[in-house]
């Protein structure tokens, strides 16, 4: 349960100015990115869910684990795009939000959704043997990729250090009341309280910006017994035509209508460490969206902070440029895994879509209280000292230094990586094409201050192994 006594496990500090519920609502509207679902999903769920809570009568300390659950909910999500888009040949967004209003238990919805949705742009042929491909998946195949998506948001969320039963519901997301939900088939009471609040308020909000409040209510009551816990339909009916909540969920400020509803007496308060570690979580989400980016966030975060200690930057900038690395990249949770990891050149439409990933970064952290400082840098990471980099065109008097050196880390750390198009750089060859673009693309300080880094990187990583082979010669005497 969430008490007092897990609060430090969320390393909380009560004399912190950011409350955690502001930096996770603002955050989960990259997870609505990356489900393909309209800016605020996330926290109108959590309207929803804690309405239900509400008429529910839970008490203040199960609220604030279902809370969190709520705004949680897809935390695992973006470790299936790739497949997704892999297996239908189309973008992972479409299929996604197209997934959501489907009632996979009736054959027909499954065959037409299929159908509709297998490469959309290919030929007769190409569409028809594609299709064939997903068929042969067939509901194992649904099955794998939901625990995929369920075991790995569970995971993330007990890392942050929330409760067992946020976790359990994020891993029951997708259960249904007659057992015939994913990943295991789980029914009734087996499904937990919260996982079955979650699936229904998720499913009406879904239907609620589809078609409406009718709509939404109707789908609520067609799926009672079989997606949804009987109870559970009938809480929402009760509240069915309560214009006032209606109203809160259609705010033009939904977010900070879920940040009011946060059980009182157990707002969580974060210190540094906490904003540390919820950066690193959803690196963690963005990295997950392609096998070609595994790792990318964390990468660029370390190079960056060792360029900025070479520099001599103050601690607080060196804190701003680690979580500007972290999480510079959110914004490609909403660039589809068919450009992402696409093996070719990209056309011209393709490239202007990766171009926009610096504009969502802008706008998802820039929702964040106090981020203000690394929201400029995290989305400055494409521009360029010659004025011509994107998504601003900002020029070289423009861009402190942190930007410079988050611009030379992220290149830095993708040209050493293989991608779909190239293989991995050498690091001679990085540093060259580096240092080709001194005084144009990049900050002739950034680049020597990388390669001192790297140098000293390389010695120390020469004397721990060393120090480690002493070490076990030491042990085997």
């Amino acid at each position: 349960m969430f008490d007092q006594a897990t609060l430090p496990d969320l390393d909380c500090d009560i004399t912190s100015e950011s409350r955690v519920s502001e930096v996770i609502s603002a955050l989960s509207y990259a997870l609505d990115l990356a489900e393909g679902q309209p800016a605020g999903h996330a926290v109108r769920t959590c309207l929803i869910g804690m309405r239900i809570a509400e008429e529910l009568k839970l008490d203040s300390t199960a609220c604030s684990a279902l809370y969190y659950a709520l705004l949680l909910k897809d935390l695992g999500g973006s470790c299936t795009a790739s497949k997704l888009s892999y297996l239908f040949g189309a973008d992972d967004h479409c299929l996604k939000r197209n997934l959501t209003t489907v009632d996979w238990e009736s054959m027909s919805e499954r065959f037409q959704f299929v159908s509709r949705n297998v490469m959309p742009d290919g030929s007769p042929l190409q569409r028809a043997l594609r299709g064939v491909v997903v068929a042969l998946e067939g509901p194992s195949g649904a099955s794998r990729i939901a625990l995929m998506r369920s075991e790995r948001g569970a995971a993330m969320c007990r890392r942050l250090g929330f409760p067992e039963q946020t976790a359990t519901a994020i891993r029951h997301l997708d259960e249904h009341w007659d057992g015939r939900g994913q990943p295991n088939g789980l029914k009734w009471e087996e499904i937990s309280l919260f996982g079955r609040i979650a699936c229904l308020a998720q499913s009406i909000d879904v239907f609620f910006c589809a078609g409406g409040r009718r709509a939404a209510l109707d789908m609520a009551r067609e799926r009672r017994g079989t997606w949804f816990d009987p109870a559970l339909v009938d809480c929402v009916t009760s509240f069915a035509d309560e214009e006032a909540f209606w109203n809160r969920v259609c705010h033009h400020d939904v977010r900070a209508q879920a940040v009011q509803i946060e059980p009182a007496d157990r707002v969580l308060m974060a210190n540094e460490a906490a904003l540390d570690r919820i950066a690193r979580a959803f690196a963690q989400v963005v990295d997950a969206k392609s096998q070609w980016t595994f790792q990318h966030s964390d990468g660029v975060a370390r190079i960056a902070v060792g360029m900025a200690n070479v520099l001599g930057l103050s601690p607080d900038a060196v804190s701003r440029v680690y979580r500007a690395g972290l999480l510079h990249d959110i914004g490609k949770l909403g660039v589809s895994n068919l450009i992402l990891d696409k093996p070719g050149g990209l056309t011209s439409e393709e490239y202007t879509a990766v171009r926009q990933h610096t504009d969502l970064t802008h706008q998802i952290l820039g929702r964040v209280p106090g981020f203000d400082e690394i929201t400029e840098i995290a989305a400055s990471h494409h521009e360029r000292i010659d004025g011509r980099g994107y998504h601003r065109g900002i020029s070289a008097d423009k861009l402190p230094i942190e930007s410079r050196v988050l611009a030379v880390a992220d290149m830095c750390e993708a040209l050493s990586a293989k991608r779909p198009y190239r293989d991995a750089l050498p690091r001679e060859r990085m540093l060259e094409t580096l240092r080709e673009g001194v005084g144009t693309a990049v900050c002739r300080d950034c680049v020597e201050a990388l390669q001192r880094y790297l140098d000293r990187s390389e010695i120390i990583g020469r004397v721990n192994d060393h120090l480690d082979e002493l070490e076990r010669l030491m042990q085997n005497l």
